[in-house]
């Protein structure tokens, strides 16, 4: 996987307490970024699902005919 080289602003100390701790920062910032990624798109799936909900519709009862069988 290719890697984008990026910089962020960090609390002095958090940084120092970090460093002290042995805190990978990089690898604590990938987690982070990841997470709050997974959390966009899962409110973003949440939002459209709200503004266009599924409805019944002709197909509805044919797809619903094929798992009877």
């Amino acid at each position: 996987m290719a890697s984008t080289r990026t910089t962020f602003t960090l609390d002095d100390e958090l940084a120092r307490r970090a460093r002290e701790l042995g805190v990978n920062i990089s690898a604590a910032a990938r987690k982070g970024v990841d997470g709050a990624v997974r959390s966009a798109l899962e409110r973003a799936d949440r939002e459209a699902y709200i503004n266009h909900p599924e409805t019944i519709d002709d197909d509805w009862v044919t797809a619903e005919a094929w798992g009877d069988e």
